[in-house]
């Protein structure tokens, strides 16, 4: 029983993660996990593909 709670949780939290992601996206953040978001022109320097 504990199992299953634990995986519950487990994707309900992935879930809300995909869902954030998604939404981002749709607005048109280029970096999500930077706090200019919105504004960031790509080279905030924490970007993997630094070209």
């Amino acid at each position: 029983m504990t199992d299953f709670i634990v995986v519950v949780v487990l994707l309900l939290v992935l879930g809300a993660a995909i869902l954030y992601i998604k939404r981002e996206k749709r607005k048109g953040v280029k970096c999500i996990g930077c706090p200019a978001a919105g504004k960031c022109a790509g080279n905030c320097g924490g970007h993997a593909d630094k070209g």
